[in-house]
């Protein structure tokens, strides 16, 4: 079963009695394993749909199923229940919290949703993206790059089946954004996860499996 399907998906926005329509008749398959570049200019729809995939949002029209359920068709509580089983969460701007040490940071998802051992799990994905020995430190003590590594930990500490990273590597430099993409790749070969990147760099799509060119809400054909 494919971790995500988007159906004909289109999502308007009324502003001042005229509606702007910012996806049009998106159709999206997600298998687990499959790493996916949504690739644009700002402003084509591409975190509009990273909402929609992570039932951020939901289509005016269509449907998005993640694992085989239809977001529209969920209560609030069950919507809560899918993104913190089944998705994570990557941002440019990481998103840490900044009173919190590193691993206080990766943990706090499992603790949150009362889950046993939840600073064992957090201390073997710091292991996986190598910042063990910086567990302790906080985020304004980190590197953007180390920044980013932990928020990919924080991410994938409760073994989600879908992650969606919006510009993951936008504030970082070339080397250290290479890294990310390295450990997004190793996600999706090593835990089976389906991964959709927003980006508008071209050269951060050498390590998907495919490559989806959007332009004005559309994919290009």
């Amino acid at each position: 079963m494919p971790i995500l399907e988007a159906r004909r998906v289109a999502k308007l926005y009324t502003s001042e009695g005229s509606s702007v329509a910012a996806l049009k008749d998106i159709s999206l398959t997600v298998e687990p394993g499959q790493f996916i570049a949504l690739v644009g200019r700002s402003g084509c729809g591409k975190s509009t749909l990273l909402n929609l995939c992570g039932a951020m949002d939901f289509p005016t029209s269509g449907e998005i199923l993640i694992d085989g359920q239809s977001t529209s068709a969920l209560t609030d509580a069950a919507l809560t229940g899918l993104r913190r089983e089944k998705v994570g969460f990557i941002f440019q701007s990481f998103q840490l919290l900044h009173t919190l040490t590193a691993i206080e940071n990766v943990e706090l998802p499992l603790l949150l949703a009362h889950q046993p051992k939840a600073r064992a799990a957090a201390q073997e994905r710091l292991r996986w993206v190598e910042l063990q020995d910086l567990a302790q430190r906080f985020p304004h003590q980190l590197s953007g790059g180390q920044q980013q590594r932990v928020a990919i930990a924080r991410a994938l500490v409760h073994n989600p089946r879908l992650l969606l990273a919006d510009e993951p590597t936008g504030n970082l430099d070339t080397t250290t954004g290479d890294l990310v993409l390295d450990l997004l790749r190793r996600t999706a070969t090593e835990f089976s996860v389906g991964v959709i990147m927003a980006t508008h760099a071209v050269e951060s799509t050498s390590v998907v499996d495919r490559v989806v060119r959007m332009r004005d809400g559309q994919i290009e054909p």
